[in-house]
């Protein structure tokens, strides 16, 4: 019996060496001094042969570098390049693993008005999809609900946690609202199907959610309730505005029928989708709407349009002063967001210099999302979300993600890809 134990006991060892599912790395204990690289800060500087010190999870770049003892941990980056953390708003990672599969979607709920419901409480960290963002340098998300009129609350997660309390970096920061579509298509369909005016039928639900937040607003202005109302409560923080409200529209008359919801409540307001928001830049800008625009990598919304329209929409809004960012959100878009640099390195060719489309995909989205105090930029003090690159990040060819750091911690760059890729090495002997 021992005899048998023993193959046995083997095999199941490589079997659990072999799974792609690392543990989340320690608390940083170490001093890490990295010298050598050229820093891109995220806010359009760049610094050659720069060093960064990482102490207690925080950063701090260096005028120079500094004598080494052996409690520090020195790492040479010469030749290389570092990059803020990569952001990706817009998301369902980590609700969703197999979109076929229904016992693995968890994003979208039942009903119509539903602010209380709280995207972090179904989010996976155990998701495969995680750990082949982090090799692209993708290291913060924000997570997203779906469905109905008024989905639910975001929030961003650092993607590297044992439990989605681990995880979370901005607990319930934005509440998002679907707009439904305000155009006549030919067939009378519209979103919903069969209706003979589908912008009537969208703009009487939108006026059901005007009516439900001045509701909520005369609720929260008395002292005191009978009873708790949990979707009014979850609406406080638009109206004092320390959450933003995130409205998925694409079309010029969504998003300034959105302008007027948001200006009668004096929310914060987000564009999310914006496919047409070049059309009305200087609108958007006037009344400072950010907008998260869709996936560069598209066809474009209208025949009419430009065929680059998508790769241009960003300098465009670049150029009339709207604070904007990029999110892969098509489809099983969350499976591709380890594409999110090289979507922002297209938009580089397409009229943004290389430091601008870096900062969408970093310091646009922090600030966006709420989080520019923390992360987003290489500056003294924030959280050492850093990615250590040999090449450029926003370049397919030359990108090979070295090192990674979430709050100081040296993160494990394994994932199911690598591993296959390594595993037909092998057997092929290349």
């Amino acid at each position: 019996m021992k005899k048998l134990l023993i193959p046995i006991f083997c095999f199941l060892g490589l079997s659990l060496m072999a799974q792609e599912t690392m543990h989340p790395s320690p608390a940083q204990t170490k001093k890490i001094v990295i010298t050598g690289a050229t820093l891109h800060i995220g806010n359009g500087q760049v610094i050659s042969n720069g060093t960064v010190s990482i102490d207690n999870g925080k950063l701090t770049i260096l005028t120079s570098a500094p004598a080494l003892s052996a409690d520090v941990e020195h790492i040479d980056a010469s030749g290389k390049h570092i990059y803020p953390g990569v952001i990706a708003p817009n998301t369902n990672l980590g609700l969703v693993e197999v979109s076929s599969t229904k016992s693995t979607v968890d994003f979208d709920e039942l009903g119509e008005m539903n602010p209380n419901i709280r995207s972090i409480v179904a989010y996976n960290t155990d998701s495969k999809v995680i750990n082949t963002l982090r090799t692209n340098g993708v290291l913060l998300a924000q997570i997203v609900p779906q469905g109905g009129l008024i989905s639910g609350s975001s929030t961003i997660v650092q993607l590297d946690a044992w439990n989605w309390e681990d995880a979370a970096y901005a607990l319930d920061n934005g509440v998002h609202m679907t707009f439904p579509a305000l155009i006549n298509r030919p067939n009378g369909g519209g979103r919903r199907g069969g209706e003979s005016d589908a912008v009537k039928a969208g703009l009487e639900r939108i006026e059901s959610a005007r009516v439900f937040f001045r509701e909520a607003k005369a609720y929260l202005n008395e002292k005191s309730h009978a009873a708790i109302n949990l979707k009014f409560e979850a609406t406080k923080g638009l109206f004092d505005r320390s959450k933003s409200l995130y409205v998925h529209c694409d079309l010029v008359k969504e998003m300034l029928t959105a302008i007027d919801f948001a200006k009668e409540f004096n929310f914060k307001l987000v564009i999310a989708g914006g496919t047409d928001s070049w059309m009305i830049a200087d609108i958007l800008a006037a009344n400072q709407v950010a907008v998260i625009l869709h996936e560069p990598h598209a066809l474009p919304a209208a025949e009419d349009d430009a065929v680059d329209q998508p790769y241009k929409t960003g300098a465009q809004l670049q150029k009339a002063g709207v604070l904007f960012s990029i999110c892969q959100d098509s489809g099983d878009g969350y499976t591709q967001i380890r594409n999110l640099p090289f979507l922002a390195g297209t938009m580089a060719a397409y009229g943004l210099t290389r430091e601008e489309a870096l900062s969408a995909i970093t310091l646009n989205p922090a600030k966006i999302l709420g989080i520019a105090d923390r992360t987003g930029s290489l500056e003294n003090g924030k959280d050492a979300n850093i990615v250590i690159c040999q090449g450029d990040l926003l370049d397919m060819k030359s990108s090979v993600v070295t090192h990674a750091f979430i709050q100081g911690r040296a993160i494990n760059l394994d994932n199911k890809h690598t591993q296959l890729y390594n595993r037909y090495k092998y057997k092929y002997n290349l």
